[in-house]
């Protein structure tokens, strides 16, 4: 029987009632292994003690005042952030979707603002995910989530990926931005070539555009360095974050150079509940641990062994496991057509590994960044005995 939840999510047939580190136990008490991590956003686990620390002490002291005040630790925040990035200026929101939203209103404002008004079109690529408002399906323009909603909103232009003559026809006298998203997360982990991340930027400067990296997925640690751009030192102008951020409480920020972040001026745009205080101590005391000594570099060798570990798998099982990719802790492996992604995945549940779908039957690992060696190995063992499962299953 239906709940009065809406449906839009389906029916879950588990249920959780607490969380330890990497493990989750339901309600009847079993535990799982989350290679999940609430769709790469609870980067430190659960109940990680600096992060329950930061929340319970600034929840005694002062939990919402809006953005009509200064906020010491977001100011503090922000800095830390412009420190470690290109930006020179950070907007602080609540989830990936508004700060996608906020990223393509920056950069339409960016061209307003500097004598071209019409500029305000935004070039996008096929297969991307940027949200779920109107605004962002439309950025995406994925047929399945946009279907009942009406025409798609106006102002994006889609081409394939890795193809520079389709993007170059693309741009038009009206064309303000370039979006792309380093690796496609809802996608199927597809990453985008460093040339072509070049070859975007350098686009983006010839035409006079904006460059805008959606990091919502990639950000804070998750490929091993604190953004997925890094590794090929290609940097944005725009740069739209959230899920890792602040390791499960939800924020959101949009980071910009000087140039764009300037003309955001005051009531250009805002948020209710945005780097509010609570928000901002979690987000801190998050990169406080993102960025201590080795964590990063511990992110990369974990990858590197899960995806080895997969492979040795996929050898043993090349009628399910087509192939491994991805990056850092960014992991998917994509399943042989005749089996779905989802099938894999509940076999994987069934032993005690949670994991996530995503687009061309793609199962996604996103394991929190403090997995360790004894836990890698258990998720490689689940994921062979659900291998050998749908095996046995095929063979009946």
């Amino acid at each position: 029987m239906m709940n009065a939840v809406m449906p839009n999510y389906g029916n879950p047939t588990v249920s959780f009632e607490r969380g330890e580190g990497v493990y989750l136990f339901d309600t009847e008490g079993r535990r799982y292994l989350d290679f999940a991590a609430g769709i790469a956003v609870n980067s430190l686990g659960h109940s990680h003690p600096a992060l329950v620390s930061a929340l319970k002490e600034q929840a005694e002291r002062l939990w919402h005042v809006s953005n009509l005040y200064a906020i010491p630790d977001q100011v503090r925040m922000a800095e830390r952030l412009c420190a470690l990035s290109f930006a020179d200026g950070v907007f602080f929101c609540n989830s990936g979707t508004e700060a996608m939203e906020g990223a393509i209103k920056a950069a339409r404002r960016f061209h307003a603002k500097n004598g071209h008004p019409e500029k305000w079109r935004s070039i996008t690529l096929e297969g991307s995910f940027h949200g779920r408002t109107i605004a962002m399906l439309s950025a995406s323009k994925n047929p399945k989530h946009l279907d009942g909603f009406g025409d798609p909103a106006d102002g994006f232009d889609i081409v394939p990926v890795h193809n520079m003559n389709a993007l170059r026809d693309a741009i038009t006298p009206e064309t303000a931005a370039i979006v792309a998203e380093p690796i496609q997360g809802e996608g199927g982990l597809r990453p985008l070539a460093e040339d072509y991340l070049r070859d975007l930027r350098a686009a983006a400067d010839e035409f006079g555009l904006l460059l805008v990296f959606d990091e919502v997925q990639t950000g804070f640690g998750r490929t091993g360095k604190l953004f997925a751009h890094e590794w090929s030192g290609v940097t944005p102008d725009v740069m739209a974050c959230a899920k890792g951020i602040a390791g499960g409480f939800p924020c959101g920020a949009v980071l910009a150079t000087d140039a764009v972040a300037s003309s955001m001026t005051a009531g250009s745009h805002g948020s209710t509940f945005g780097g509010n205080p609570l928000a901002m101590a979690v987000a801190n005391a998050n990169l406080d641990v993102l960025t201590s000594d080795e964590f990063l570099d511990n992110v990369v060798h974990a990858g590197d062994a899960i995806r080895a570990g997969l492979r040795d798998i996929a050898g043993r099982y090349p009628g399910i496991i087509a192939d491994v990719r991805g990056q850092g802790l960014m992991i998917g492996m994509v399943v042989d057509p005749a089996f779905t992604n989802g099938e894999l995945g509940d076999a994987a549940r069934d032993e005690g590994l949670l994991t996530v779908v995503a687009g061309e039957n793609v199962l996604r690992m996103l394991p929190p960044l403090i997995i360790g060696e004894s836990e890698i190995a258990e998720a490689l063992d689940a994921i062979e005995k659900a291998c050998a499962v749908l095996a046995s299953a095929d063979d009946a």
